[in-house]
Parts: C-alpha cells; sequence; structure tokens
C-alpha cells in the first residue's frame, strides 16, 4: 500500500475523474476506474470489501425500485398520445393570444414533467409536436425552440422525478419530501417561463404571431369537452401516485408500482397499447435502469475510496473555509454545480456531488431538503448549457430538417430560460418556504 496524504489523493482523484471525462469516456466507466486505480494502492485487498459495502448498500434500497417503475409509467405514457391531446386541446384555447403556442408548449411540457419524469421523451416530444406548429406559423426559431427545451426539461425536477428518486437515498433524505419540495420551484419555473413569452411577444410581436382565428373556429363547448376529456386522466394519474405519498397511505415504491398500472390503463384507454408497444418499453425500460443502476455503482465505489482516503474532509475544509461563512459555502458548491454542467451530464454531478457535499449540510446550518432542491433546481441549467446541453442536442437531433432550426438558434432560445433560472433561485435562496412549506404538511 502506498502512503499519500488526504490532499494529495484528492488532488490526484478529481483531477482523474475530470480527465476522464473530457475525454470522452462515459461517466460509469471513468468513476469506476478511478476507483479501483486509487482503492489498490491505498487500501490493498481491503478495497474489494470497502466496494462491496457501498455498492450493495444502494443496490439494496427499496426506494430504488421505484427508479424503474417511473421510468416504466414514463415510457408508458410517451406511447399513450396524451401529449399530442394535451397540445391539441389547450392550443384551440390559447392559439389566439401572442406567443400562445409557446405558452402551450410549457403548460405541455409542464403537465408531461408530472407525468413522464424523463427528459429524453419529454423535449423529443415536444420537439415534433410543438416546434413545427410554432416555426410554421412564424415564430422566432429561437424562441420555439428556447421554448421547447424549457419546457422539457422540467421533467426532471417536478415529480415523479427519477432525478429526485436516485438523490434522496444518496442523501439519505425522503423522496416524498423531496418530491413536495420540487413542485414550488418547479410551478415557478413553469411561471416564470411563460410570463418572459408572454413580456417577450407584447415587446416584440413578430417573434410570436397569434395563430389565424379560422384555425381555431371550433365551439367554445366542444373546445371545452375536448379539454376535460384529455386533462383529466393525467390529472387522476397524478394524484393517484402523489396523493397517496403527500397523505401517508404508501410509500414512493408502492405509488411509483401504482403510477406503472395507471399508465399501462391510460394507454390501453386511448387504444395505444399492444404486445409491440409494452414489449419496446419493457426493454427500453430494462436498458435506462441498468444504466442507472451502473453508473450509481461505480459512482458509489469512488466516492467510498474517495472519502475513505480523506478526501471528503479535504473538501469540507476547503468549503468550510469559504469567506462569508455558510452562505459562502453556499454560494461556492452553487458555482461548481453550476460549472459541472457545462462538462458532465445531471447523472454524473449527482452521483459525485451528493455524496461528498452532503455531510457539510447540517455544519452550515441549511434544511437539507431546501438545500437538495436547490442543487436540482441549478441543475435544470446543465441541460441548457453547451457544451453538454442534452436538450439543446435533443432539440436538434429531433428537429425536421425542412424546418431549418439550427443549433445557434437553439442556444440563443435557451439563454433566456436559463436567465429564469437563475432568478428563480433568487426567489428560493430569499423566500425558502417555496420549497419547505408543502414538504412541512405532509402526513408521516
Amino acid at each position: 500500500m502506498i502512503e499519500l496524504s488526504p490532499a494529495v489523493v484528492t488532488l490526484l482523484m478529481l483531477a482523474a475523474v475530470f480527465v476522464g471525462l473530457l475525454s470522452g469516456f462515459p461517466v460509469a466507466f471513468v468513476l469506476g476506474a478511478a476507483a479501483i486505480a486509487f482503492g489498490y494502492p491505498i487500501f490493498g485487498n481491503l478495497v474489494g470489501e470497502l466496494i462491496y459495502d457501498r455498492v450493495w448498500g444502494f443496490y439494496t434500497n427499496y426506494i430504488i425500485l421505484a427508479v424503474p417503475l417511473f421510468v416504466f409509467m414514463g415510457l408508458m405514457l410517451e406511447r399513450s398520445g396524451v401529449t399530442e391531446k394535451l397540445y391539441d386541446a389547450l392550443y384551440l384555447w390559447l392559439g389566439g393570444f401572442r406567443g400562445g403556442l409557446a405558452v402551450v408548449t410549457v403548460l405541455v411540457g409542464t403537465i408531461l414533467a408530472a407525468c413522464i419524469g424523463v427528459i429524453t421523451a419529454s423535449v423529443t416530444l415536444l420537439t415534433l409536436i410543438a416546434l413545427p406548429s410554432m416555426v410554421k406559423r412564424g415564430y422566432s426559431k429561437s424562441l420555439a425552440s428556447g421554448a421547447v427545451a424549457a419546457g422539457g426539461c422540467l421533467g426532471i425536477l417536478i415529480p415523479p422525478s427519477v432525478m429526485l428518486v436516485v438523490y434522496g437515498p444518496m442523501a439519505a433524505i425522503s423522496v416524498g419530501k423531496l418530491f413536495f419540495g420540487a413542485f414550488g420551484p418547479g410551478f415557478l419555473l413553469s411561471a416564470s417561463y411563460i410570463t418572459y413569452i408572454a413580456v417577450r411577444s407584447l415587446l416584440q410581436p413578430s417573434v410570436a404571431p397569434p395563430v389565424p382565428a379560422e384555425e381555431r373556429a371550433v365551439p367554445f363547448r366542444e373546445k371545452t369537452i375536448r379539454l376535460l376529456t384529455v386533462l383529466v386522466p393525467p390529472m387522476v394519474l397524478i394524484f393517484s401516485v402523489l396523493g397517496v405519498i403527500f397523505f401517508g397511505i404508501a410509500a414512493v415504491t408502492e405509488a411509483a408500482g401504482i403510477g406503472a398500472l395507471a399508465a399501462v390503463i391510460l394507454a390501453a384507454a386511448y387504444r395505444r397499447f399492444s404486445w409491440g408497444v409494452l414489449k419496446e418499453v419493457t426493454l427500453l425500460t430494462m436498458q435506462i435502469s441498468g444504466w442507472v443502476m451502473l453508473m450509481a455503482g461505480m459512482a458509489f465505489a469512488f466516492t467510498g475510496v474517495f472519502i475513505g482516503a480523506g478526501g471528503g474532509l479535504i473538501v469540507k475544509d476547503l468549503i468550510l473555509a469559504t469567506p462569508g461563512g455558510s452562505w459562502g459555502a453556499f454560494a461556492v458548491i452553487m458555482f461548481i454545480t453550476f460549472v459541472l454542467g457545462f462538462f458532465i451530464d445531471w447523472w454524473g454531478i449527482v452521483f459525485i456531488m451528493v455524496p461528498i457535499i452532503t455531510p457539510i449540510v447540517p455544519e452550515l446550518g441549511f434544511d437539507p431538503v431546501w438545500f437538495a432542491i436547490m442543487v436540482c433546481v441549478n441543475l435544470q441549467m446543465a441541460f441548457m448549457t453547451p457544451p453538454m446541453a442534452a436538450a439543446i442536442f435533443l432539440v436538434k437531433g429531433s428537429a425536421e430538417p425542412s424546418l431549418g432550426v439550427t443549433t445557434p438558434d437553439i442556444i440563443r432560445g435557451v439563454v433566456p430560460f436559463v436567465g429564469m433560472i437563475v432568478v428563480t433561485l433568487g426567489l428560493c435562496t430569499a423566500f425558502p418556504q417555496i420549497i419547505t412549506w408543502l414538504p412541512s404538511m405532509m402526513i408521516k
């Protein structure tokens, strides 16, 4: 075994991970390789037991069963056709306003967020359904693509979010409390996006013209019936999942099972359910969940070696020594999270950062639920800040080539929405009750 000071180990391990990620290797392989490469020289054969205990403890956590169940629920809902029906119904109501189609896009993204919780599905669906509708009616390509990217990304924050299901066990926080803590900032983000679209459309009418009246010539009664018909089933599903958690009837894992069953029933009701759909959704669920589990296992192996070698204490001391006390330390953590979002996707940030920063939170005197949700809101920017920017690539990759939407169009479009995330972070800092009120009302 090699004797290295904790400071040297910290520097070498973090540098190795950073270089590995920049080289393009998958996060899971980089973290696993770093754990083994540094673990054996430092701990010898004991590293096997250390990694086993960390990884097995995560894999056998009952709450983790909710991950594949929520993924299955989201993928099944994606294929139920509910997105198209929602967009068509809201289009009739709001299409006549300047910016109405962009507002509808954000609203549909918000509703999808409470049903799907997987941004790949949300952003792709909105790109295929909403983007052509806006661009062909004269909307600014940047505004249209920005609304699609921002609205779709809400799915990773508003419950039931896979990110929160993963974050909870890693930080030893109730996933149910995280779910209801995320509602306030999630809906605040949605409202801020809509406000930005409305104000910009008012100041620059040419970027978001109203839909011609003849395209919306549907009787009031028919519009109302269409809206209620398409809105009620998803709302029932949302409340059947989150309601049982809020009122203490069932835990998150059981609620996820209810949601998965309800999604199948909804797909069948819309006549979109078949053996082929079930097979496809099941295989995709296994692929996504398997990748999550592999990444989580390698991340726990890495943090086990990192913390065992004293790296956690070094990081803790550095953050606590930041000028400005608790708020200075908080600002540093948020800045690091923001910068990592340029280079690493949210999976890597959560799996690397959470085990390291969680022990610091009590010493800073912050509510753990508030702190966790602030990190998750911050991570919204990771989806829209190049070069990583998953949402930008999803919009570009899913958009019809005939629309002529370019990557610079999308980047210009998401910048104002990133600004809205910063504003939301400021509001949640000034008024922490936005996050903490609902969790405090939960029935234990």
